[in-house]
């Protein structure tokens, strides 16, 4: 699973995969350690060429769902092998993609000495592009008004990740984001990406508490004991 995520880009960042003009969110806030029910950046299809920037809650929220959203079950990730058809995500797959674009991705390792978090980047270019789902959804304890929602899909972890996790989120590239956003491709697109694409550092634990401070200094590289290596 990906439970934590960066988007520290600028427009510039953006613009090198998603043709869309102006600002329409304003500044881009740097954030290094987003978790789940988070707002965060997406990009959508705004015709066959052209996108849109939105924020949205991270963790989808289904058109049918009433009860309170804390008694929502962890939404913020969708398992590639079910997503098609599990009620919670099989709407939003067949008619609702979006792309959420991520400077990393954190995941935990587990060593003898505790859980250490790893950052994965981008080993070319400036950002990820997660395949990802969105929904819009009326939901009482907004009195009416409409949540708009995405999820993550994740797939197995490639033997890079593998050293570190067993899951990954599912990376798409220039060439393949725009056969994801139209719904031309799908379970074909779902696979874990090449290794060479992807690179990775430790980082402080610090991270393990959810409610660390959000700066720039939890991505800074930290020395670990090789010794110690799970």
């Amino acid at each position: 699973m990906c439970g934590r995520f960066t988007q520290a880009f600028s427009y510039a960042d953006l613009h090198a995969y998603f043709s869309f003009f102006g600002q329409p969110l304003g500044n881009l806030e740097p954030r290094y350690s987003i978790c789940p029910t988070q707002d965060i950046v997406v990009a959508l299809a705004d015709g066959p060429r052209t996108h849109r920037l939105e924020r949205m809650r991270w963790g989808l929220v289904p058109t049918w769902w009433k009860k309170p959203l804390k008694e929502l079950p962890s939404t913020f990730n969708a398992r590639a092998e079910t997503v098609a058809e599990k009620p919670t995500f099989r709407a939003a797959f067949r008619t609702r993609r979006c792309i959420i674009p991520a400077t990393g991705t954190y995941e935990w390792q587990d060593r003898p000495d505790g859980k250490q978090p790893w950052y994965f980047t981008p080993a070319q270019g400036p950002v990820f592009l997660i395949a990802a789902l969105w929904e819009e959804a009326a939901h009482p304890e907004h009195q009416g008004h409409v949540i708009r929602s995405a999820t993550m899909v994740i797939t197995d972890a490639n033997t890079f990740v593998g050293q570190y996790h067993d899951r990954m989120p599912v990376l798409l590239t220039r060439e393949t984001m725009q056969d994801w956003l139209s719904g031309e491709a799908g379970h074909e697109l779902m696979k874990p990406a090449a290794g060479d694409l992807i690179k990775a550092h430790p980082v402080s634990r610090r991270l393990n508490n959810a409610r660390v401070r959000d700066e720039e200094t939890l991505v800074t590289p930290v020395a670990i004991q090789a010794d110690l290596l799970g």
